[in-house]
């Protein structure tokens, strides 16, 4: 019986790996997959807006490139 159990429970966890087809991986790089801290990607962007002096979009303040806004 226990050799049964042990057969079992090797079966299913092995069942579990499949080969991916091209067209199933298309979501895999979607934005919202991303294990990253929202808060941590909102400073990022911030920092990025000052320093290339970029303008509008994201709903915060803008500036010029020198970083004083």
């Amino acid at each position: 019986m226990k050799k049964i159990l042990i057969a079992l429970c090797a079966l299913t966890s092995l069942s579990s790996c499949v080969v991916l087809h091209e067209y199933e991986k298309v979501d895999i790089n979607d934005p919202d997959m991303v294990l990253a801290d929202k808060k941590f990607v909102k400073f990022e962007t911030n920092y990025q807006v000052y320093r290339e002096g970029a303008s509008g979009g994201n709903g915060g303040k803008t500036g010029g490139g020198c970083g004083c806004n």
